[in-house]
């Protein structure tokens, strides 16, 4: 590239067309885009051919039905991440060197959390009121996949990946109960072993739930196995299926309270239950946390059990 092919676009580049670039890569097409930056179609898709005709080159191809960068594109996105990267850390750097807690705080969750995180945000906006978050509830397997491409500033999850390297720091207690309708013949038993329960209809998230893993987990170090009856989308929905008599299942005791105290769910007597795992705030290993996040991360650590004593209970998912 000659110095005036660099000036070119330097000169008609626009940090905007970056953004829309990006977000259009990132999230794989430009309908998921313009929402997520409160854009029309027709404006991002404008923008984004702007840019193409700037660079000189075709930036995105449509291959099966889905959107590709080109060689050329790829390049281009790689430079963009790195220049709106560079952007936020010049703000979070400045609101530092003032010593003022202000600025985005990009958090996401696995959906188990999204009943307490929330409480958790309020509290913590309350007394940094300038914080900006950005809170993103999704599924264990979509969790990893933004921790891998570093997308947010801390992650929340159940268990922390060991195919990864990271920093994990554990906040609170997450328990994990076997529960059943109030009439199912175990509710009436005691001791009840894991080989009784392999025997019963099983109810489960997808495959890679942390709580399904965990399940799977306890049953295989005892030799037995968990043949799924049914497999559903949400814990709130088999939570409607445990009190409907579909089967049993392992749920989090912290998304139950309202359930029990109607009696419209029974915790079973089963060895080896309840099991405690813990909820954790994880980052890649070598991440320089920017001010808010280092701030966030230690509210978690010294507030965040304490705080989750005060959240209204409701369902949840994993």
């Amino acid at each position: 590239m000659t110095y005036s092919d660099a000036e070119k676009l330097i000169r008609h580049v626009t940090l905007r067309q970056l953004q829309i670039f990006e977000t259009v890569v990132r999230l794989g097409n430009y309908t998921r885009a313009a929402e997520a930056l409160h854009l029309s179609q027709p404006t991002v898709s404008m923008q984004v051919k702007k840019l193409s005709e700037t660079i000189g080159y075709p930036l995105l191809e449509k291959v099966g039905g889905h959107i590709h960068t080109t060689s050329v594109g790829h390049e281009v996105y790689s430079s963009a991440k790195d220049i709106l990267n560079s952007m936020v850390s010049l703000g979070e750097t400045t609101s530092a060197l003032e010593g003022k807690v202000s600025g985005p705080l990009r958090l996401a969750v696995i959906t188990t959390a999204k009943y307490f995180m929330p409480h958790l945000l309020g509290v913590f906006i309350a007394q940094y009121p300038e914080v900006k978050p950005v809170l993103k509830v999704t599924n264990r397997s979509r969790v990893l996949e933004r921790l891998k491409s570093n997308e947010d500033d801390l992650l929340i999850m159940g268990q922390a990946p060991v195919e990864l390297a990271v920093e994990a720091y554990p906040f609170v207690d997450n328990e994990l109960v076997v529960v059943a309708s109030p009439d199912h013949p175990l509710a009436q038993q005691s001791a009840i072993t894991l080989e009784q329960l392999s025997k019963e209809r099983f109810l489960v998230r997808e495959a890679g739930s942390g709580t399904r893993l965990a399940i799977e987990r306890l049953f295989a170090d005892k030799g037995l196995e968990v043949q799924p009856y049914m497999e559903l989308g949400s814990s709130e929905a088999i939570k409607q299926a445990v009190m409907a008599g579909l089967g049993i299942s392992v749920l989090s005791r912290q998304n139950l309270r309202l359930e029990l105290a109607g009696n419209h769910i029974a915790l079973l007597d089963v060895r080896g239950f309840p099991l405690f795992y813990r909820w954790y705030a994880v980052h890649l290993k070598g991440k320089k946390l920017s001010l808010v996040a280092r701030t966030f991360l230690d509210f978690l650590l010294r507030q965040g059990k304490d705080m989750l004593q005060q959240v209204p209970q409701r369902g949840g998912e994993d």
